[in-house]
């Protein structure tokens, strides 16, 4: 019987506050329908200047939603 893999370690909390931060601020615009990192990036696009910490940290963990 194969090794079952560890499970993933669990995400830092102060990264889960930032993000938690960051879906609810309203300057960012709506997050419905489009992923985080869209969401930076049509920020981003629209001159909003989003926390830089916060698409580094997206990219950083792209496999765990």
């Amino acid at each position: 019987r194969p090794a079952e893999e560890p499970p993933p370690p669990l995400p830092d909390p102060a990264l889960l506050e930032m993000l938690r931060r960051f879906d609810l601020a309203w300057e960012y615009g709506p997050c419905t329908g489009i992923t985080r990192l869209q969401r930076w990036e049509r920020a981003q696009a629209l001159g909003l200047s989003p926390p830089g910490r916060i698409r580094d940290a997206l990219l950083e963990h792209r496999d765990n939603p």
